[in-house]
């Protein structure tokens, strides 16, 4: 079968490949064989390529953190899956591949109403959005929160989760062009990275407290997040987008008494409400209250395309349906 290994750190362009291996053997008691259809180019795969991610496989091997597929085969003991459903992937089983075999209690069935592309991105965004909503701060509805990187793929899926709750939302951008987009996925307020952002966040909300503060982006960025927050607030980074240190002035860090947390969705605090999380994200998206948009489709010996295309913005998926 075909799989894509990654053969070397540093580089996922060039060292991602094509390559092909015996297929996996049948599956054992608690295992499923899965028959991948579609897994998604993440954030977290080009880290872990790159070699800077918390997970670092003997190489060469299979890598991908996220995907959809039909079970073919299960072994013994298995109760919780039949063959021909279409399940998403657990974590550490990698999913860049035709076939992967899985532990079954680790799979998770996807409603017939979502399909399988939609399928294979629900793990790990959709997931990671309900997981920061619930795990620094209890939010009620008309609570107000504040994120960065308002237009990434995970913010939209903040966004979307957040107002099926009911909470009111600060989006922070770079550029003016975004704010329209972002208005019509109901953001409250939609405002410009500047240092005179808080200011009008302020002015936007009435003056309202707000409670969580999410940074992708790091650097300066994750001031601004700092200087909109109230007192007490969680200020929780979660991506590196901008490549830089966290910046935070001392006088919001001390005056406000501001919790700072690191967030990874795998830390043994959140494993137990995995799954929780991906049942509610999954039916927010089943409802149409979150869409998806996905840019492009490659076939598996077009990995450096699709790398390539996912370096330079949008939601790249791989396709495993048909390898050729």
């Amino acid at each position: 079968m075909k799989v894509i290994h990654l053969t070397a750190y540093g580089n996922p362009a060039q060292n991602l490949q094509m390559v092909e291996v015996a297929e996996p053997r049948a599956p054992i008691v608690g295992e499923a064989l899965v028959r991948m259809e579609y897994a998604p180019v993440d954030y977290s795969d080009l880290l872990l390529a790159n070699g800077v991610y918390f997970l670092n496989p003997q190489l060469p091997s299979v890598i991908g953190g996220e995907g959809a597929g039909i079970v073919e085969a299960i072994g013994s003991g298995v109760a919780n899956v039949r063959v021909g459903d279409r399940v998403t992937i657990p974590f550490r089983t990698f999913t860049w591949a035709e076939k992967v075999l899985a532990p079954a209690d680790g799979l998770f069935v996807v409603p017939p109403s979502i399909d399988a592309k939609t399928a294979s991105m629900l793990n790990i965004n959709p997931t990671t959005a309900v997981l920061l909503l619930d795990g620094f701060v209890k939010l009620k509805p008309k609570d107000w929160i504040v994120l960065n990187a308002a237009n990434s793929q995970v913010a939209r899926c903040i966004i979307a989760i957040a107002k099926s709750r009911d909470l009111k939302v600060v989006g922070i951008v770079r550029r003016t062009g975004l704010i329209p987009e972002l208005e019509r996925l109901g953001v409250d307020f939609v405002g410009v990275e500047s240092p005179e952002l808080p200011k009008q966040i302020q002015s936007a909300t009435g003056g309202m407290p707000i409670s969580l503060g999410l940074d992708a982006v790091g650097g300066p960025a994750a001031a601004t997040i700092v200087g909109a927050l109230s007192p007490g607030a969680h200020f929780v980074s979660y991506a590196w987008l901008g490549g830089l240190p966290i910046h935070l002035p001392q006088g919001d860090l001390i005056g406000k008494k501001l919790n700072i947390r690191g967030f990874w969705m795998y830390y043994e605090e959140f494993l137990p409400k995995i799954r929780g999380a991906l049942t509610e994200a999954t039916q927010v998206v089943a409802s149409g209250r979150l869409s998806i948009p996905i840019t492009a489709t490659y076939k598996p010996f077009q990995i450096k395309e699709a790398i390539e295309h996912y370096q330079r913005g949008g939601k790249v998926l791989l396709d495993f349906t048909c390898a050729n």
